[in-house]
């Protein structure tokens, strides 16, 4: 489900937006963190969960839909590309468990963190190694960050109108 409030308006540059939201799915974890091993936040934590699985199946989409192609065509560094898409894969599978998992069950703080650890990783990775390379593969990073917007209102409202219409756990290109 959509987090809660108003969108601020993004930068329009793509590594600017990409890192945005990084930055907000790092402040997602944060606060769950905070929240762990505190019995009586069950709603609260669940929520949070719900946020950062929300958050990270659209950002997904969008890298994987727009960002990831034009790099990997641009950089000719599959071994890069591959590893992302790994990555993906396996973020993928971690919020498929915590879909039908909830506070207080075995294994859902650590599942939590490991999905944190993962992105952090993840993340480390994007922001460095393949930020450079889009930088300096001649990319229009404006046009794609207006692109990767529009994309992601769009993936917002749809799932906003109808939240079964993106399977969020399938690959997308």
């Amino acid at each position: 489900m959509a987090p809660s409030g108003k969108r601020q308006d993004r930068p329009a540059d793509a590594l600017a937006l990409l890192r945005h939201e990084h930055d907000r799915i790092r402040q997602l974890f944060a606060q769950f963190a905070g929240l762990r091993g505190i019995e009586d936040e069950d709603e609260r934590k669940a929520a949070l969960v719900d946020e950062i699985c929300y958050e990270l199946a659209l950002h997904a989409i969008v890298e994987e839909e727009l960002f990831y192609p034009l790099l990997r065509a641009a950089a000719e560094d599959d071994e890069m590309m591959d590893e992302a898409e790994v990555e993906h894969a396996g973020v993928r599978e971690l919020i498929s468990q915590l879909e039908v998992m909830y506070p207080g069950d075995d294994h859902f703080e650590a599942t939590v963190a490991v999905l944190a650890e993962e992105v952090e990783h993840h993340v480390a990775i994007e922001e460095s190694d393949m930020f450079d390379t889009a930088r300096s593969s001649g990319i229009d990073l404006a046009a794609l960050g207006r692109r990767m917007q529009a994309r992601r209102r769009e993936l917002d409202e749809d799932l906003n109108e109808a939240p079964d219409v993106i399977d969020a756990m399938e690959p997308h290109a």
